[in-house]
């Protein structure tokens, strides 16, 4: 599977990042968001195959204390082969870089726990409690 694979560490366009984020089924984004908050990216990795974007993931934050994984998208059609697997081993290896003690949080929704807990992340429950606010 890996060899037809291109794996790049490099964010996706805006237009790549929105119809992944949509054909996935994560939350619609803005394009002007996403023409601000792509290039802000501290870690990007994207899959290609036969040039075509299959799947991607960031890590966001201010590149010393705090990091969030974000944009773990996987298209549909590519689902099941371990592609997103192959993302978080990524995005590991970079995490495995940054400052001791650092802080790396991500939102896990729904059976997607199971995939980061391959990678070292565990519940906060109940001695915090994620939170958001949506604009």
């Amino acid at each position: 599977m890996e060899d037809k694979l291109e794996i790049r560490h490099e964010r996706p366009s805006v237009e790549q990042y929105l119809a992944l984020r949509m054909e996935a089924g994560l939350s619609a984004m803005s394009a002007g968001g996403a023409e601000i908050g792509l290039p802000r990216s501290v870690f990007a990795v994207t899959l290609y195959e036969e040039g075509a974007l299959v799947g991607m993931g960031r890590v966001v934050g201010d590149g010393g204390c705090f990091f969030q994984v974000t944009d773990i998208a996987v298209k549909p059609s590519c689902q099941g082969r371990g592609l997103g697997k192959i993302i978080m081993r990524e995005i590991r290896s970079f995490l495995d870089t940054v400052p001791d003690r650092s802080y790396i949080s991500l939102i896990a929704d729904g059976e997607a726990a199971r995939l980061y807990a391959q990678y070292g992340f565990e519940p906060v429950m109940p001695d915090s409690q994620g939170m958001f606010l949506r604009r």
